[in-house]
């Protein structure tokens, strides 16, 4: 057995027991027959082909394979809020000004959020113009930029958004990476169409105050009520979408509590920081309520992904009545 074949072999795993024993030799003859010559180890985007393969199989197998439409639906919304919120904070580092105290300030901008905001909302327009793999890969970048904004203005002195803005849009944005490749074009356009809206209403808030007023005050109100508006719109959809049996809402909405605790972080840190004996929202508080969110949201997929295989094994069970008569006998 050459080193290819048994390196494709270890990666099938990912699958479940039973369909590797059913269709192992034609999966590995496929990306062998696919491969070249003289390669030795798998490529990227081959690992990453079975690997989703073996998540989507298992899944199914445990009867949940609808999570992955309800990954896509919330990836939709993701995009969307993060979309939004990337408008208004592209206006708010334009309208807000230094202020009494002399706060430094990026160039004409508040911020150097500004390139990060700029991003996301390139990345709209990139979704609405070219096909979806460039739409991920501008994503990819605004995703890049809103962490790296953070060691770069450490670096260079240069003030930034503050954490519990920029947690939340990078956990949005990593979301929406999984944004459905085939997107209706009047779909495309609402996130662009809806950061406008979010721009004015930061000019008619924020127009004249201070960019400490934009990076703190006003962003401990807005994350937590975009958070609330979320999670009706989430709660909505899967309320009509169970009327129609459907239960990819459900799922969407259970992944999105993660992104959605994260938009409350400001308020969450400052109710904990006291039961932790903290004097305020430092950085220990904010991990450890960062961690604390992503495992409770972890926790509660979790344990909805194994009521679901418990319940779809249940009903795989045939049941026989004691009033049947025995197919063997016929007594």
């Amino acid at each position: 057995m050459r080193d290819l074949e048994r390196r494709y072999r270890r990666l099938l795993r990912a699958y479940p027991a039973g369909y590797r024993q059913a269709r192992s030799a034609e999966i590995v003859g496929t990306y062998l027959d696919l491969a070249g010559t003289d390669r030795r180890w798998p490529s990227i985007l081959d690992v990453a082909d079975v690997l989703a393969g073996g998540g989507r199989e298992r899944l199914r197998a445990a009867g949940a394979a609808d999570l992955i439409p309800g990954v896509r639906l919330a990836a939709f919304l993701s995009y969307i809020t993060a979309t939004a919120l990337a408008g208004f904070w592209a206006a708010a580092e334009v309208v807000t000004t230094s202020g009494a105290w002399g706060s430094p300030a990026f160039g004409p901008f508040a911020t150097t959020g500004i390139v990060v905001w700029a991003s996301w909302l390139l990345a709209a327009v990139v979704h609405i113009l070219a096909p979806a793999r460039w739409a991920r890969g501008a994503i990819g970048l605004a995703l890049f930029l809103t962490v790296a904004v953070v060691p770069v203005a450490a670096l260079a002195d240069l003030p930034r958004p503050y954490m519990f803005v920029l947690l939340p849009q990078a956990t949005l944005g990593l979301l929406a990476l999984a944004i459905p490749s085939h997107t209706a074009q009047h779909h495309r356009l609402i996130p662009l169409a809806i950061a406008p809206a979010a721009a004015l209403i930061a000019v008619g808030a924020l127009s004249g105050r201070s960019s400490w007023f934009y990076r703190f005050s006003y962003g401990a109100a807005i994350l937590p009520e975009t958070g609330a508006v979320l999670l009706l719109t989430a709660m909505l959809a899967a309320a009509v979408l169970s009327l129609r049996g459907d239960a990819r809402g459900l799922w969407a909405l259970l992944v999105l509590l993660t992104p959605i605790g994260l938009l409350a972080l400001y308020p969450l840190t400052e109710n904990v920081a006291p039961v932790v004996g903290a004097g305020y929202a430092d950085y220990r508080v904010i991990t450890g309520t960062t961690a604390a969110t992503f495992i409770l949201g972890g926790m509660t997929l979790a344990a909805a992904l194994a009521i679901r295989a418990r319940s779809s094994a249940t009903a795989s069970i045939p049941t026989i009545s004691v009033h049947d008569r025995c197919p063997t006998c016929g007594k």
